[in-house]
């Protein structure tokens, strides 16, 4: 199944727009794992279980497993999401941004190595940053567009006088995924929660593209904005332009005590009803 129909399965049998980040802080795990990177997919593997059913995608940040040399944690966490959760797509938040060999080697191991169903993506570099992931039959090409950080206006929100109507760069960069980069079919946009006017934009440039949406929760992104900005449907009620909303310290760190998974549930159930009570 590619990522555009997985990713629209996962929302219907599990009623939900709500992705959990998967962003292993050893220092934060509980009771007598404080401090163990060897526990990270321990942690992990269990803020799956208790929110397979909660969710419509998971997303693990590759820099929070590298960082503690726990590579092979990945390996194993993203085999353990498709044994018990096969219908929730997965995706790889790397942020990779290269050309040639070396972006054929991201690819090789976004898709290959660690089985992803999508990968974040810079396009600073261009369209050819992509096309070695747009390659893989299926999987989903997720851009980042209009970040949810304060420093994104830097780049992002300038105009470009070379371009008829000068549209600033988030919004080229939307058009672009929208119409000639979306060479397979599954392209996305990553666009912050923090901007619900340019999260609305996005979405009239991008009308059926998934936007992932990061800052809900401990950035302090509002759900019911967020919906109302992003997602998009038609007269009969059916989504054409989904969104999905990703929270990760909120879920993953409910707790600090050995209820942690628990509380994670919860705290992934809280969202996801307010989510769905702003559609």
């Amino acid at each position: 199944m590619n990522f555009t129909d997985q990713l629209a399965q996962a929302q219907r049998q599990n009623d939900s727009l709500l992705c959990v980040g998967l962003d292993p802080e050893p220092s934060r795990f509980p009771g007598a794992w404080k401090g163990q990177s060897d526990r990270i997919y321990d942690f992990c593997a269990a803020i799956v279980d208790a929110t397979k059913d909660l969710v419509c995608a998971f997303k693990p940040q590759i820099a929070y497993f590298a960082a503690h040399r726990a590579e092979d944690q990945l390996e194993r966490l993203m085999a353990h999401m498709r044994r018990v959760a096969p219908y929730v797509p997965v995706i790889l938040d790397a942020k990779r941004g290269d050309i040639g060999s070396t972006a054929e080697q991201y690819a090789h191991e976004a898709f290959d190595r660690y089985q992803a169903d999508a990968v974040t993506l810079s396009p600073f570099m261009g369209f050819d940053t992509m096309q070695p992931f747009l390659k893989y039959p299926g999987k989903g090409v997720i851009l980042l567009c209009r970040t949810s950080n304060p420093g994104g206006s830097d780049l992002q929100n300038l105009r470009l006088a070379d371009i008829p109507g000068q549209p600033r760069v988030y919004e080229h960069i939307a058009a672009q995924a929208q119409g000639p980069w979306n060479t397979n079919g599954h392209m996305g946009l990553v666009v912050g929660a923090t901007f619900p006017e340019e999260i609305a934009r996005v979405r009239e440039l991008a009308p059926t593209l998934p936007l992932l949406i990061p800052g809900v929760g401990a950035q302090g992104g509002d759900a019911a904005a967020t919906v109302k900005a992003g997602l998009k449907t038609d007269a009969s009620g059916a989504i054409t332009g989904t969104i999905i909303v990703n929270s990760s310290r909120a879920v993953l760190y409910a707790s600090s005590g050995e209820d942690y998974a628990s509380a994670a549930s919860q705290a992934a159930q809280a969202t996801r009803l307010a989510l769905n009570a702003a559609r």
